[in-house]
């Protein structure tokens, strides 16, 4: 039987990697450099901006020994952070001891209360004072023991922590020109894009406040729509005197509750209003009288008004009409006047539709009068003519001037002449 031989390999053990700390302190040393030169530097508070106060730093040492411009932007970032808390601080105790003096104002009876709260606020703010100075110590023995190698005997560096060393790798990365070419384009590509931003956004706002705008023109107008409607409603349900006027309307329009929701109207809108509403009262009551004299039988052109009034006197469309009895023989006049001028019309156009009447007409009756006693012949019986029986003077002048305009205008144009697309094609 055979014994198992076993076989033993030494394998010597390869040297580790000798990993220095140098380039990592060297980083921290510059980022406190360089966080002192921003706490140096007067023009920088919290409401800085990187792109306005990296032109005023890059000529100090202290800047360019920083290599990444991201790193400078995260740490420019990092130290207005700190500016803003420390001011929300200052403002938080601002408000404590604001809040404890108005306390101590309020009532001079309990000052003494008051001086204790006093000294125990003073107490607190000391200890908190104590507690932000060991904070800060500790803070600063922290990072001196980062940079600073342990004294062991040996005098060898201390070893940096994995979290040291993987935002040592990430902040300062390559520095290729590559890279750094590359992250200037990403940098300037940024900036394009925040800019394209900014501007888009000022456009929407100024698109935003034109609706705005818009909008409130469009409420405006539709208020001042209301208060027209409530004023004519008003001026309907009060004013149905034509004859009144806007003084003594006023005052009664001011009992109604309406007045003041026509507020918005000025005094020269509501005058308006008031003399348009007068004209319709006025237009409808004389449509209707003259409706009246229209329906009384007897009333001709050569009718008086004495005659007529004894007619109409009983009628309502007569006393709504006015309660003047001269303003109602005037309008009787215009309704003659008027009447008058629609019957010269009318018996115009019967001289138009007389075909014995043409443009020689005029000779032959110059020639011949008894050709215009043939045509009164003729148009005697029409009522258009008749009607000027009161007037005959009048009507023969009627008659030459027709005669002497179709004279002048000569013999009417072929049908083709007033339309010659109808004419044949030759």
């Amino acid at each position: 039987m055979q014994c198992p031989i076993t076989v033993c390999v030494y394998v010597k053990p390869l040297p580790m990697p000798q990993l220095t700390v140098a380039p990592i302190a060297r980083y921290f040393q510059v980022k406190r450099d360089f966080m002192a030169l921003l706490r140096e530097h007067p023009d920088i508070d919290r409401h800085a901006r990187y792109g306005d106060i990296k032109k005023r730093l890059d000529s100090d040492p202290r800047y360019k020994a920083v290599e990444s411009s991201t790193a400078r932007e995260d740490w420019f970032r990092e130290h207005v952070k700190l500016l803003k808390d420390e001011r929300k601080r200052e403002k938080e105790r601002d408000r404590e001891k604001r809040d404890r003096e108005k306390h101590e104002g309020k009532d001079r009876d309990k000052s003494r209360d008051k001086d204790r709260d006093r000294e125990r606020g003073e107490k607190k703010d000391k200890e908190r004072e104590r507690d932000r100075d060991k904070d800060k110590e500790k803070e600063k023995e922290k990072e001196k023991k980062e940079v600073e190698p342990e004294e062991n005997g040996e005098g060898s560096e201390p070893w940096p922590s994995d979290a040291e060393v993987s935002l040592f790798q990430d902040e300062v990365g390559p520095n290729s020109e590559d890279e750094r070419e590359k992250e200037q384009k990403d940098k300037e590509r940024q900036l394009r894009v925040e800019a394209s931003l900014r501007e888009r956004e000022k456009e929407v706002q100024r698109t935003l406040a034109t609706h705005l705008r818009d909008r409130d023109k469009e409420r405006e107008q539709h208020k001042h729509d209301e208060a027209v409607q409530h004023f004519n409603a008003l001026l309907a349900d009060l004013v149905r005197n034509s004859e009144l006027a806007w003084r003594e309307a006023k005052r009664q329009l001011r009992k109604d509750h309406r007045w003041e929701l026509a507020e918005l109207l000025d005094r020269e809108e509501k005058e308006k209003f008031f003399n348009e509403h007068i004209e319709q009262l006025s237009k409808k009551k004389k449509e209707k009288f003259r409706e009246l004299l229209d329906e009384t039988e007897g009333v001709s052109l050569t009718s008086s008004w004495k005659e007529i009034k004894k007619a109409i006197k009983e009628d309502p469309r007569y006393t709504k009409f006015s309660s003047s009895d001269r303003k109602c023989e005037r309008e009787f006049k215009e309704y003659i006047k008027d009447k008058l001028v629609g019957t010269k019309t009318d018996f115009r156009e019967l001289l138009q539709e007389t075909k014995l009447i043409g443009h020689k007409t005029l000779k032959l009756v110059q020639e011949n009068e008894n050709h215009m006693h043939e045509i009164e012949e003729i148009l005697k019986k029409d009522k258009r003519y008749l009607v000027l029986d009161y007037m005959p003077e009048e009507r023969t002048k009627l008659i030459m001037t027709y005669l002497e305009d179709l004279d002048k205008r000569g013999p009417p144009p072929p049908p083709t002449a007033s339309e010659p697309t109808r004419r044949p094609a030759k």
